[in-house]
């Protein structure tokens, strides 16, 4: 990793949306209240007509309810000015950025298809080489335009000045599955073909839309967390050892495993399925259908729910299906990995009662930072009875939130939690021809009830 250097400047293009207040700006309170980076210089625009004081309430509002403080946030606070620009504009885009001084990090803050325009206007200016672009997902719509979007980009800046943004994956989510993969002994030997049945990468989420309708409704789950996210979970846990956990041993790792995956027996139909939910009870209170949600044009057929069943075509997991799903507005919120192992090689005929298979569990998401072990032993009273038990533990905290240690990875050059050019678009590559199934309603649409566990079916079968 890279020293960073001492002044630096980062710039917030969509300063004044809601990414920039309820993630982004508590995210940089976190990271800059670890002492880690100091005589950060931030610099707000959009186009709206806003003044240095009304920036700084924003700054300072959510600093507060990310809980952070001290001199060095008091400091950015106070110095920090917000600028009304049409990043678009070549003429304003030059003009914000001599504004500032140092190393300068521009943090796209904006909708993909406005991101898109900033960086063919930064191609018509003079812009320095060292700055970092920060982008946030989706990168692309599709193989094609992500592929596009590398070649502007990097002829821009060098490919890793280049930070595309998955805060899914905090650095703490990281380390938890690869130190439980890589520093155990008693669990890598197991880990493969010969051991292992199937793996399941589950996001199931209580939350339904939660006024998310213009951009979730032209994406949906299987482009919002699959492609963007869950892959990447993937990628992680199915990549063999790397060498060092540098940027480029990790990444590189990911990338080969991101190669070598597709949808199990190259038929999109057969696996995968859709869904989205109606209306429902969620703790207590009522949702209405997706269809009903304001902002939502039932008309699209988005999905609320995914599942896509993978093959990962490599020495270690040639054979394995991996199961990717999310789901909105589900009473069972589940988010973790599930390792199913095969069954044991021979059972004793004087053991009674059902064998269950052996399981392994573990968090993927921060506030769920839990790892398990499903087992079974003699049964109480019947020692020739089988009788299942788990053994669970927690993982320790991370200190920052996801988007401070995205905003920790930019300003330290460690590229490690930001997505790769290559991996970017061999995520659209994994699901298109599930897309192109989907387009032309070979997979059914089919529905759940908001609280419920999902479609009928769903909870335990799709695996081949």
């Amino acid at each position: 990793m890279a020293s960073a250097p001492t002044t630096q400047s980062l710039v917030i293009l969509g300063a004044t949306g809601d990414l920039t207040a309820r993630l982004l700006l508590p995210g940089l309170g976190g990271m800059l209240a670890t002492g880690d980076v100091q005589g950060l210089e931030v610099i707000g625009s959009g186009l709206d007509d806003w003044d240095d004081e009304r920036w700084r309430s924003r700054v300072r509002q959510s600093f507060a309810d990310s809980g952070a403080s001290g001199a060095e946030l008091d400091r950015v606070v106070a110095k920090t000015r917000y600028v009304q620009a049409d990043a678009t504009d070549a003429a304003d885009l030059a003009q914000l950025l001599d504004r500032c001084h140092g190393e300068v990090v521009v943090y796209f803050a904006l909708p993909p298809s406005v991101t898109v325009k900033v960086c063919h206007a930064m191609a018509t200016i003079d812009l320095d080489k060292s700055t970092r672009l920060v982008l946030e997902k989706p990168f692309g719509q599709d193989v094609d335009s992500a592929e596009a979007l590398n070649e502007l980009v990097t002829g821009l800046v060098p490919e890793d000045h280049v930070h595309r943004v998955d805060h899914f994956l905090a650095m703490a989510t990281v380390l938890n599955i690869l130190g439980l993969r890589f520093a155990n002994r008693v669990v890598e030997p197991l880990l493969n073909n010969t051991h292992v049945a199937s793996v399941d990468i589950i996001f199931d989420e209580s939350l339904a839309l939660e006024g998310r309708a213009g951009y979730y409704d032209s994406t949906g789950a299987m482009i919002d967390m699959i492609q963007s996210h869950l892959l990447q979970v993937l990628a992680l846990f199915a990549m063999e050892p790397p060498a060092t956990l540098e940027s480029r041993d990790v990444r590189d790792a990911k990338g080969q495993v991101l190669r070598a995956t597709r949808v199990w027996d190259d038929d999109p139909v057969r696996y995968s399925r859709r869904a989205r939910y109606t209306a429902g009870d969620i703790d207590g209170h009522r949702v209405p259908a997706y269809v009903d949600e304001e902002g939502v044009n039932g008309s699209r057929r988005t999905e609320t729910f995914a599942e896509l069943v993978l093959a990962v075509d490599t020495w270690r997991w040639t054979g394995v299906p991996f199961r990717v799903r999310s789901g909105k507005a589900l009473g069972s919120p589940r988010t973790e990995i599930t390792v199913t192992f095969r069954p044991p090689q021979h059972i004793p005929t004087h053991l009674s009662g059902p064998v269950p298979p052996d399981r392994f569990h573990i968090g993927i998401t921060l506030d769920k930072n839990r790892f398990g072990l499903d087992f079974n032993i003699s049964g109480e009273g019947d020692p020739f009875g089988v009788d299942p038990v788990s053994m669970r533990g927690e993982f320790g905290s991370g200190a920052l939130p996801p988007y401070g240690d995205v905003l920790m990875g930019v300003f330290k050059r460690d590229p490690v939690l930001s997505v790769r050019g290559d991996a970017a678009v061999q995520c659209w590559r994994i699901i298109e021809p599930v897309r192109a199934a989907w387009a032309q309603n070979e997979v059914p649409l089919t529905e759940y009830a908001a609280g419920s566990p999902g479609p009928d079916g769903w909870s335990s079968t799709g695996l081949p």
